[in-house]
């Protein structure tokens, strides 16, 4: 099946499902970047060629935003991220400052009443800006995906949560107008989240 066929599987057994048994949830969630691959690795080059690398783990925080029956739904998010950067690689008070946007499928497992695991996967829409080395870093908005798990941990009676979870993102930048690169990271963050049924 190609990916445009299931993704529209997926929005017609979301849409068929009986609104009342449907929720919308809110969250807001904070934690770490973890940055790997050429992204965290040492710089081999110089000027231009040698941005986006060398990045250290940073702190960020985001908001959640989701629709969808208690198996399936459809999730929408906002991240920001400040990466630090390597002393070796760049000045001690360099930085990556990544921001975007991310939508795309949730399915949920409900085990138990008080633990909920869930997976997701999706798009993701980002940028970056920063300095490097006393070069100012900034890209254009690139597309990426992210793939993520976590556990829902309800609390009062089960409209408010503990969403803690971790995510691995692939995002692809073009800083300065040197050339393409993948950026890859890991982000572990706790959320906390609340369920209004419609």
């Amino acid at each position: 099946m190609k990916p445009a066929s299931a993704l529209v599987a997926i929005l017609i057994f979301i849409a068929a499902a009986p609104l009342k048994s449907q929720a919308l949830y809110l969250g807001v969630r904070g934690g770490v970047g973890i940055p790997s691959g050429d992204f965290s690795g040492k710089a081999t080059a110089t000027g231009n060629d040698a941005l986006l690398r060398g990045a250290s783990p940073g702190l960020g925080y985001g908001l959640d935003a989701g629709i969808g029956s208690p198996l399936m739904g459809l999730y929408a998010g906002y991240d920001r991220i400040q990466f630090g950067c390597q002393s070796g690689e760049c000045s001690t008070s360099g930085k990556y400052d990544l921001t975007g946007i991310s939508a795309g499928v949730r399915v949920s497992v409900p085990l138990l009443p008080l633990l909920r695991p869930w997976a997701k996967a999706g798009i993701t829409y980002n940028e970056m800006k920063g300095s490097a080395n006393g070069v100012a870093v900034a890209t254009g908005k690139g597309p990426g995906y992210e793939l993520g798990a976590g556990v829902d941990i309800p609390i009062l009676m089960g409209f408010f949560s503990l969403s803690p979870q971790v995510r691995r993102i692939r995002q692809r930048l073009e800083p300065n107008d040197a050339g393409k690169r993948d950026v890859h990271y890991y982000t572990f963050d706790l959320g906390f989240r609340v369920r209004t049924p419609l």
